[in-house]
């Protein structure tokens, strides 16, 4: 799977931009703050229509504008798809392929794959567990990507619960819990699919996890991983099972529930433990550590989606110049190897030697082949 055009208006910095990519490996060089990230963050828009960068579409939109559109070629096993994505804040998204347009944009999710390594990767050791949830959830619908219904049902029930209990310790008018039975079904029931993909995922990513670990920080102590419910025991495996679980469970701390107006059983509540030797990671690791074990986690996903048939696109944001000697050879060792590989830099040298390919300098609203890859420079 690979990327042969990226075209971006209205996005971000851009006013608009195009990139003719092939195969292998691209570089994007030029200062902090000239729109690199900008660009590999719209291809990442692309494949999981979010950003790894903030939590809402509204500052994708370049000042001014009304709306942005972000386009890609995606070529995967000889066939070619052209995906469109209109981002309009306040509206719902809209999405065409091959200008036909789509009923909802999650239609588009797996035409285009991509995995992303990023300065912001560390919060996932050192952030908050929603970082954490979001990164299972994000990497659960990349290789199924019905789970993005599921998760969005999941959601929804969640902010209507949540809303009739706040209601009702507020004591509020239509505070009433007759309908909370219902509630905790959906609950359930949606929470249950979830937690068995999760779950499922958790178990398939952990050995890639370790493995990838120990490869770039041999010297640190192994990492563990491991699935934190907000149901106390073992977890069942089965969809029913957990089910059945969520719905006692909810039924026993209903009480408290009422009282703090809050929901507090549900893969809401979860996630996903790392640990370093007998510690947890999170204020074990060093910074080198934690470096370590963000990145372990990204190439992890990348061979499970490469397990699965389905090379995604590996993009690599400014990542190079946060690591030492030993992580950069082995995060290079497995670009060399992707179908296709983004890679930002402040500076060419930040790229370590050997992931050799296109180079295009970016700066002053422009996004130019370099001058020895191509006969004449084409502005954007």
């Amino acid at each position: 799977m690979h990327l042969r055009r990226l075209a971006v208006t209205d996005f971000r910095s851009w006013a608009s931009a195009e990139l003719e990519l092939e195969p292998g490996v691209t570089v994007l060089v030029g200062p902090n703050g000239v729109g690199k990230t900008n660009l590999v963050e719209a291809a990442g828009y692309l494949a999981t229509l979010g950003s790894h960068r903030v939590a809402t579409d509204a500052p994708l939109i370049r000042r001014g504008a009304e709306r942005a559109v972000v386009r890609g070629l995606v070529v995967h096993h000889g066939r070619e798809l052209a995906v469109e994505l209109e981002i309009t804040p306040g509206r719902a998204n809209r999405a065409r392929v091959n200008r036909a347009p789509v009923a909802k944009p999650r239609d588009v999710l797996g035409i285009l794959r991509t995995v992303l390594f990023a300065p912001e990767d560390l919060a996932l050791v050192r952030g908050d567990p929603g970082e954490r949830r979001r990164f299972l959830d994000d990497l659960l619908v990349s290789r199924f990507p019905r789970y993005a219904a599921v998760r969005s049902d999941y959601d929804r029930v969640l902010r209507q619960r949540s809303a009739l209990l706040k209601s009702a310790r507020a004591g509020a008018r239509g505070g009433d819990l007759s309908t909370l039975d219902v509630w905790d079904g959906h609950l359930a029931r949606h929470g249950a699919a979830l937690l068995t993909g999760r779950l499922e995922l958790v178990a398939g990513i952990t050995p890639l996890a370790v493995e990838a670990f120990a490869e770039v920080a041999p010297t640190s102590d192994p990492i563990s991983l491991g699935y934190r419910s907000s149901v106390d025991g073992e977890l069942p495996r089965t969809s029913a099972e957990l089910e059945a679980l969520l719905i006692d469970e909810l039924a026993r701390v209903r009480r408290q529930e009422v009282e703090r107006g809050v929901c507090l059983v549900g893969p809401h509540r979860d996630d996903l433990d790392l640990r370093l030797g007998e510690g947890p990671a999170k204020g074990y690791a060093s910074h080198g550590e934690s470096w370590a074990l963000a990145l372990a986690l990204r190439l992890a996903s990348y061979r499970l989606l490469c397990a699965d048939d389905v090379e995604p696109v590996l993009v690599l944001d400014d990542v190079f110049a946060e690591l030492d000697t030993r992580r950069r050879t082995a995060l290079a060792a497995v670009a060399g190897r992707a179908e296709q590989v983004l890679i930002t830099a402040a500076v060419a040298e930040d790229v370590p030697d050997g992931l050799d390919g296109a180079r295009f300098s970016v700066g002053g609203g422009t996004v130019e082949l370099l001058p020895e890859q191509a006969t004449s420079a084409r502005s954007l």
